[in-house]
């Protein structure tokens, strides 16, 4: 019988008690309540940060019954001091729309009635930061143990709110005077744990909390959300095998492709690697390697910030990309650079380290991410390129497979012609590159795609079963000069006892009249 995978779902309870695979993440949980008292913990959207808050949860009010099987249980076999029922504050910032003025003392109003009546605690005119102050000493009364809070997504209402700088700023406030209990507060608390998108190091709300462990860059937590080479294959053996079927690949083929596809993710140079888990277990019950992280949410608010600032994206995949920790510990909502941003929200992970000079090199994690990304930012550098415009990577990419020249040429000058107007020269170079970088790297998910790039000049070789393309692209200069640079550099050359059919394509870019104006051919 297939195992019932877990897509979606985020509660420890039900996923437990209606047999849900669960891949065991308990022995962290264990290692936390043991190493310290108050974490911080941030990970892109997606990758189980409801699921761990939620088993802690669990563990925390001593539901030993939904652990039976599981590491923890083990761990926790010898000690007779364990699953008591503490007081738990579990606040969860999920599913909620921060965008009017209100909502989230709306919210924390919610959870702060709900639990005064289970306390007994009439209710007050008093701020929320005192009426949480209240609950936790009662609590503590009433059970003769120390409070845990836990907080999931703690900042949705600021993230929600970005480009409202006022309501922001007044989130924060709000946030500052709530939890700074947790600290002024410290004797009536045994356990926090906080986890969002973004890390906390320079904002205001969190100015208070110095006490906060941040783990999300500690080597022996790396595997504490996501899904690990070693888990893989140890809880979806039959998954792989299905999928791998499904595809007529082998169960080697279909290992290395999810790899390529989903894992890669890392948060420490020296820890483990992750998969996307969404999309894992996506890719397991669809029977197929979909994006389907990108399903979840186009990354709107990012695309729009690259675009606005310039941000030169071939970067993104070339390794050129480097960061100190103190950048990607960065609140990205007040940080002008937008390596903070796509690093936190899981478009680049850590692909090198430098311990001398203590410099991250970040990269993308995998090709869902890649190529999902580039398709979201193709709109803001071509207008009406969507499926059926013929300027579209979908038809691009069959004129590619079939030989086509003519409707080729017909796709670039209409994606040259819709590059947006800039007045800069170096902005219409921006675009322009751009445009081909996009095009030819998308173009690589069905062909052979390499990108040489030497003062703004770039050389595009596609491959594919039938035929192959050279390309060479200049901006006001003439499209002989272009077939002539193919010549002089012997682009050719190593295709010569190739059977395919060989054209090498000179194009001109007039910045003039904003418009491809050759487009010359020689066959081999």
């Amino acid at each position: 019988m297939a195992q019932k995978l877990p897509i979606g779902i985020q509660g420890f309870i039900g996923l437990r008690n209606d047999e849900y695979l669960y891949v065991d993440k308990t022995e962290y949980i264990y290692r936390l309540k043991q190493s310290g008292k108050q974490f911080f913990l941030s990970r892109p959207r997606r990758f189980g940060k409801s699921l761990l808050i939620s088993a802690m949860k669990a563990y925390w009010e001593g539901r030993k019954d939904l652990f039976n099987g599981l590491k923890i249980a083990e761990l926790e076999s010898s000690n007779h001091d364990t699953w008591k029922k503490y007081p738990v504050f579990c606040f969860d910032f999920n599913g909620q729309n921060y965008k009017t003025e209100g909502a989230l003392e709306s919210i924390l109003d919610e959870y702060l009635r709900r639990w005064e009546t289970e306390y007994s605690i009439s209710a007050s005119n008093a701020s929320i930061g005192e009426r949480f102050r209240n609950l936790l000493i009662k609590a503590k009364d009433n059970t003769g143990l120390r409070c845990v809070v836990l907080v999931d997504e703690y900042d949705k209402p600021l993230l929600d709110v970005v480009d409202n700088k006022s309501l922001q700023e007044h989130n924060k406030d709000v946030f500052k005077g709530f939890f700074s209990t947790l600290k002024s507060y410290d004797e009536y608390i045994r356990f926090v744990f906080i986890t969002g998108v973004t890390k906390f190091h320079k904002v205001s709300i969190f100015s208070d909390l110095n006490q906060l462990n941040d783990i999300s860059m500690n080597e022996d937590f790396a595997g504490i959300c996501g899904i690990t080479d070693k888990e893989l294959r140890e809880y979806f053996a039959d998954e792989i095998k299905h999928l791998g079927e499904k595809q007529n690949i082998s169960e080697d083929d279909c290992l290395k492709t999810l790899k390529e596809q989903y894992d890669g993710y890392c948060f420490n140079p020296s820890g483990v690697k992750v998969y996307n888990p969404y999309s894992l277990l996506k890719s397991f019950f669809e029977k197929d390697f979909g994006n389907y992280w990108f399903e979840t949410g186009t990354p709107t608010f990012l695309v729009k910030k690259l675009k606005h600032i310039d941000f030169d994206i071939r970067k993104l995949g070339d390794n050129t990309l480097y960061a100190s920790e103190g950048m990607l510990n960065d609140y990205i909502g007040d940080e002008p650079s937008p390596i903070p941003l796509l690093y936190q929200t899981g478009y680049l992970t850590i692909v090198g380290y430098d311990r001398v000079s203590r410099e991250f090199t970040l990269a993308y994690p995998n090709n869902e991410v890649k190529y999902g990304f580039l398709e979201s930012m193709m709109p803001e550098y071509v207008s009406d390129c969507g499926a059926g415009s013929g300027k579209d990577i979908f038809s691009i990419r069959r004129y590619v497979e079939n030989g086509d020249l003519e409707a080729l040429k017909n796709a670039f000058v209409a994606l040259f012609a819709s590059i947006p107007y800039a007045n800069e020269d170096d902005l219409l170079e921006h675009y322009f590159q751009t445009v081909i970088y996009l095009v030819f790297t998308l173009l690589g998910k069905f062909a052979v795609c390499e990108l040489h790039t030497f003062n703004g000049r770039i050389d595009c070789k596609v491959e594919t079963s039938r035929f192959i393309y050279i390309f060479e692209f200049k901006r006001n200069v003439s499209a002989d000069e272009a077939l002539k640079q193919i010549e002089d550099k012997g682009y050719a050359l190593p295709y010569a006892a190739d059977p395919r059919k060989l054209f090498k394509i000179g194009v001109s870019f007039s910045s003039k009249d904003r418009l491809l104006t050759e487009w010359k051919t020689s066959e081999n």
